[in-house]
């Protein structure tokens, strides 16, 4: 394995930026990824499935301005654009996505193409992580198991050479659950993981098995989802559903106590995903310029030990979580 390990701390997700939910005028777009810049992020996430191209588009317009080594780029593969012209007007849950219809393909030949079209898209040349993408449950039902297997025969044979070659940094898969990572760790030789919601404040997931495991092979993880798609930051949402009422209780326990210690409980959010030492980088999807100075200032706020023993006296935080002041 490579050892790489991208710049972090805080990085920034582009699912928004493909108009996840909520269309981003294009002006918007480009003043969010300037002041991620601004702000001092040099760590930048997409996916062809983001907008079905759309993230991609937007994020390689701002960066092709930078200097290349000055920033690490993660992108993803199992997925492949076709020209489509009754696209709706919600797509895969992106609002006026670009005009392309999604087919998964995990195989050699479709990791190929999908990272020469998604160097097209960007305008850049090269990647420096490449995650195989959603190959797990969530997706594909009962079937994930075939198409992880196509996977790990394919893409990630693919990505291993292309690593070895020097011609990416890293390869690994990007998830909403843990257990094609743990698969992946036993079949492969991943770099690193990007997890979207499975280690945050409410979900501690990941903490059981698959962070001892990645500790175990040195293996980093990028965590994606740190709000939980919203709940952790004053939106109803939990990984991209209306909220249950009993996760509602234990986001508002947890908010009650950040507020008694004078505590955001987004900067709380943020800083306890960061703490974990096989975590590199956390990256939050902003939309908007506002949000991402905000994300900045929050990972930067000093907050008080006595705020996670409170957190972990309630039952709020498994004992065994790194946190802040440790």
């Amino acid at each position: 394995m490579t050892g790489y390990v991208p710049h972090g701390p805080l990085g920034a997700g582009s699912a928004p930026l493909g108009n996840l939910g909520v269309v981003v005028p294009e002006e918007a777009a480009t003043a969010c990824l300037q002041a991620a810049w601004e702000a001092g992020i040099r760590h930048f996430d997409t996916a062809p499935h983001y907008g079905a191209g759309l993230a991609e588009h937007r994020l390689g317009n701002e960066l092709r301005r930078r200097p290349r080594d000055a920033y690490t780029l993660s992108t993803k593969v199992g997925r492949l654009l076709h020209a489509s012209g009754d696209v709706p007007e919600v797509s895969e849950g992106f609002r006026h996505a670009l005009p392309f219809r999604r087919t998964f393909d995990y195989t050699a030949g479709g990791t190929m193409r999908s990272l020469e079209d998604s160097q097209q898209r960007m305008g850049l040349d090269r990647f420096d992580i490449v995650y195989i993408h959603d190959c797990a449950e969530d997706w594909h039902g009962s079937a994930w198991k075939r198409h992880f297997t196509e996977a790990i025969a394919g893409a990630a044979q693919a990505l291993t050479a292309m690593r070895d070659r020097g011609e990416i940094r890293a390869w690994g898969m990007g998830l909403n659950l843990v257990e094609p990572a743990l698969a992946c760790l036993d079949a492969a030789r991943p770099d690193i993981f990007l997890i979207a919601g499975r280690y945050t404040l409410l979900d501690h997931t990941a903490l059981g098995q698959l962070f001892p495991a990645c500790a175990a092979k040195g293996v980093k993880v990028v965590l994606g989802g740190p709000y939980n798609s919203g709940l952790l930051a004053g939106g109803t949402t939990f990984n991209y559903e209306p909220a249950k009422a009993d996760v509602v209780a234990r986001a508002d326990a947890i908010r009650v106590i950040c507020d008694s210690h004078g505590t955001d409980i987004k900067a709380a959010a943020l800083q306890f995903c960061a703490a974990h030492p096989v975590v590199a980088a956390v990256i939050p999807g902003p939309r908007a310029a506002a949000e991402v100075q905000q994300n900045a200032d929050l990972m930067r706020t000093e907050i008080p030990g006595a705020l996670w023993s409170a957190l972990r006296r309630a039952g709020l935080l498994p004992e065994n979580a790194p946190t802040p002041e440790k």
